[in-house]
């Protein structure tokens, strides 16, 4: 068993070292692009604010009180979501009376969070 391990972890490994220097040259500046991304997806791997950003591609626009009866929380905890994603360019607000709605920044958000829902619908795990 203990063989079988090794060799699996083997298989998905070069076996020597070497690189295309061109290539490399090429994609490691184009790659740095990409720097800060990463709080998006930070930002999404917390359950609760990807179900609030999901919940916000459904409805166009929803108010604090909504939000935490649909993902089942305190106004407060809502709230606080709904100001991280703010904080993070990834929703915007209006407040009309004593009422806050919270709708998406921008199509990117949506297009983003339904990419990846159609991705893990199609994904079978291994």
């Amino acid at each position: 068993m203990a063989e079988q391990a090794i060799k699996k972890r083997t298989n998905d490994t070069c076996e020597t070292f070497c690189y295309d220097e061109k290539l490399v040259a090429d994609l490691k500046p184009r790659v740095e692009r990409i720097s800060g991304v990463e709080q998006i997806f930070k930002a999404l791997a917390d359950e609760r604010r990807v179900k609030i950003v999901y919940a916000l591609t459904l409805e166009e626009e929803l108010c604090v009180c909504d939000v935490s009866n649909i993902i089942g929380c305190t106004t407060a905890t809502a709230s606080h979501h709904l100001r991280q994603l703010k904080k993070m360019n990834l929703a915007k607000h209006r407040k009309e009376g004593k009422l806050v709605f919270y709708s998406l920044k921008d199509e990117h958000v949506r297009q983003l969070v339904s990419i990846a829902l159609a991705h893990s619908e199609e994904v079978v795990p291994s």
